[in-house]
């Protein structure tokens, strides 16, 4: 049986519709400014997963200092917003890019991640077009073997060479440690602040990152600031490793069973085009279904999500809306235009997803 806001959402937006609850947002924001501050860190929240100025303006307002962006239209958005203090956490290359890098350095503050001397050698050209200064900052690898120098040498080569470039000021370095490398990540980081000071230079950012790194801030001694983004909304990946709890989800797809064409088998309306396929580290299914937690959403395709209901006591029926908590909240968020606002039982507004898919 659907409550009365599942069956105004499905009758007002329709299904698969994202919602979130702005309780559970506003809970998620204090509480982790909360632990940013108790542990004298600068809270640089990641805004991909939310893409949204107005729930980054809440970010600021809460205590926030500025804000984390992955790419440069993501920034751009936030910037034309009115938001300050933008940390572009991505190698930037190319023409293109520098032009409009260099026109958002000339109306906010704008640091860069670099973690080669290509990118680096490209960064003064954004500069020269703003005509004030780029902070940059070097992106090190602590174990996750994305992208990030691999040595302290490195990173303190490219430090000097940040240094050393026209219209450029080396600002610190930038680290995602794994959960549990951070021992290695503090051995890292010793070395190339040893290194950088021999050379007269010195790191005013240390900038770590992750939500499920939220249990492990404060372990780095000298960082000066965490970069957590999945938080505001939580999903089921932040849910298995610790950090947070179901009741702290706040963004679930409401979603409608549309056939029951055997026993133990059902299709929801969601499929790979709204949940999308992330594994979600290989958590069991694709999501988790609030009201049948027993079921499991075993595959898709593009809008069918296809149910295992076999170990279900009590099986839902064609039209039962249920509400889904995600594998990976970011890349949900990222498959729409816009989402609707609750609070308790009543809808209060629709959030547009200003960032997603800027190009230019």
């Amino acid at each position: 049986m659907a409550t009365p806001l599942a069956e105004t959402i499905a009758r007002e937006y329709g299904t698969p519709a994202v919602v979130i609850d702005m309780d559970k947002v506003e809970a998620n924001i204090a509480r982790v400014q909360a632990q940013c501050d108790a542990q004298g860190l600068a809270n640089r929240p990641h805004i991909k997963t939310h893409k949204s100025p107005e729930l980054a303006k809440l970010q600021v307002a809460a205590g926030a200092k500025g804000i984390t962006c992955q790419k440069i239209g993501e920034a751009e958005v936030m910037a034309a917003a009115g938001l300050d203090d933008i940390l572009i956490s991505y190698n930037l290359l190319g023409e293109e890019k520098m032009n409009r890098l260099g026109r958002l350095l000339e109306t906010v503050s704008v640091t860069v991640a670099a973690d080669n001397a290509t990118v680096v050698g490209d960064l003064p050209k954004a500069a020269a077009v703003a005509g004030r200064p780029l902070g940059v900052v070097i992106e090190c690898d602590t174990g996750r073997k994305r992208a990030g120098v691999e040595t302290p040498g490195e990173a303190i080569e490219l430090a000097k060479l940040v240094a050393a470039s026209p219209g450029l000021t080396f600002r610190g370095f930038m680290m995602y440690p794994t959960e549990d490398g951070w021992p290695e990540a503090q051995k890292f980081l010793d070395t190339a602040l040893a290194g950088i000071r021999l050379e007269g230079l010195d790191a005013e950012i240390i900038s770590t990152g992750g939500s499920p790194n939220m249990k492990n801030i404060g372990k780095l001694k000298g960082a000066t600031e965490h970069r957590p983004g999945t938080y505001i909304y939580n999903d089921r990946m932040q849910v298995e490793v610790g950090v947070a709890t179901l009741d702290d989800c706040a963004l679930t797809v409401y979603s409608t069973v549309v056939s029951r064409a055997g026993a133990d088998r059902g299709i929801l309306d969601a499929g790979s085009k709204t949940l999308t396929a992330d594994p979600g580290g290989g958590l069991d299914g694709y999501g988790l279904i609030l009201e049948h937690p027993e079921a499991r959403i075993a595959k898709f395709a593009e809008e069918h999500g296809f149910l295992d209901l076999s170990k279900c006591n009590e099986r839902p029926k064609v039209g039962d809306i249920v509400r889904v908590v995600p594998n990976h909240v970011c890349v949900v968020v990222n498959m729409v235009d816009e989402v609707v606002m609750v609070r308790g039982d009543e809808i209060v507004g629709i959030l547009p997803v200003a960032a997603r898919g800027k190009l230019r």
